[in-house]
């Protein structure tokens, strides 16, 4: 594969942001095979944010030749106070990420948090190294990656948190960077401080954050009104009735999916956001399934032209909807098929709601 379909597949939808273009061009010049790696906290049932948007991409990675690896936060989980703080339960939920994850993108590498601690003899004489050059108040500012923010009832373990985050980048020897781009911060501070510490400064890919199904709303978490929206109302296991896990049935995604925010305005609309996010990025063409009398069947090529046609009001909401449903049912399917013996998993998530 040349170099431009390489960039091309990394840097298309859901990516919103690279920093920068000119350093991942020049990285696919000189490496073959550049690492990559995503932090993700374990904290519970998987959904299409966290396991379908977040998959596509590394798939996407996978594809132009990048060595993708998932790392599960079991330390950052417990710091976060996420299920429980229970080693036990972490432990048990870690290895439902793993399984599935290798099940949506083949081919990568899993590597848990403890682990490397573990391993990497120079973890901690690296994270008091790198916390001498940050001040306080910027810890403070970057707690939004954590959800949360000054006003809340911290403890010291936390202002650790994205400390050992940034770290982790220079554990993994990493040459690209990926998250949702909530956690822009703390790449951002990576991306400051590795300079001054002779540290390999990795590309940094942020990709978008899928919004749940419910009316956007603001809670205050950051200074940016637009990044706060969709940091507050990204899709979230804690909102079970506006997210579609990986686990639900056909009836359950028709009957979300009825029951979703969907405005005629095509801005912070959650059921156009997934068309575009997800099913446009597997599929080329899109077909609303519509009875003669309402002017029958209609096939989309592109994201745009849907956009259109539901702007123009040339497309009915509930028959998005309807089409969107069964989009994702498809694509849900496989997934939900090979996870569905996890009943012990699902136990155990289902006390931690």
């Amino acid at each position: 594969m040349d170099l431009e379909s390489r960039l091309e597949l990394i840097i298309r939808e859901p990516t919103e942001e690279v920093v920068t273009i000119e350093e991942l061009r020049k990285l696919l010049e000189v490496n073959s095979r550049p690492k990559h790696y995503i932090g993700l906290e374990i904290s519970g049932l998987l959904h299409l944010g966290s396991l379908v948007l977040t998959g596509f991409k590394i798939n996407d990675m996978i594809k132009a030749g990048v060595e993708c690896t998932v790392f599960l936060a079991d330390w950052h989980t417990f710091i976060n106070d996420k299920l429980q703080g229970d080693w036990d339960i972490i432990k048990s939920v870690a290895k439902y990420y793993e399984d599935a994850f290798k099940f949506f993108c083949p081919g990568i590498n899993v590597v848990m948090g403890s682990e490397l601690y573990s391993s990497y003899k120079d973890y901690w004489s690296d994270l008091i190294r790198f916390s001498k050059h940050i001040t306080l108040p910027r810890i403070m500012r970057s707690l939004t990656i954590l959800g949360r923010s000054e006003k809340d009832k911290l403890d010291f373990a936390q202002l650790v948190y994205p400390v050992m985050q940034a770290v982790d980048i220079h554990a993994l020897d990493v040459d690209i960077a990926h998250a949702g781009i909530d956690q822009r911060k703390v790449h951002m501070l990576a991306r400051d401080i590795f300079p001054k510490m002779g540290w390999k400064v990795p590309v940094a890919i942020h990709h978008h954050l899928l919004p749940g199904l419910g009316e956007p709303v603001s809670l205050g978490l950051e200074d940016d009104s637009s990044m706060d929206v969709k940091v507050s109302s990204k899709m979230s296991k804690s909102k079970p009735h506006t997210s579609i896990f990986v686990h639900d049935d056909e009836h359950i995604i028709r009957e979300k999916m009825r029951r979703a925010w969907c405005p005629e305005s095509i801005d912070s609309n959650p059921v156009l956001e997934i068309a575009r996010y997800i099913i446009f990025h597997e599929f080329k063409e899109f077909t609303v399934e519509r009875p003669a009398k309402y002017g029958g069947s209609i096939t989309f090529a592109s994201y745009k032209e849907l956009e259109e046609a539901y702007a123009s009001r040339r497309l009915h909401a509930l028959d998005l909807k309807n089409a969107v449903a069964l989009y994702l049912n498809k694509i849900v399917e496989p997934v939900r098929e090979y996870l569905k013996n996890r009943k012990e998993i699902m136990e155990v998530l289902a006390k931690q709601q």
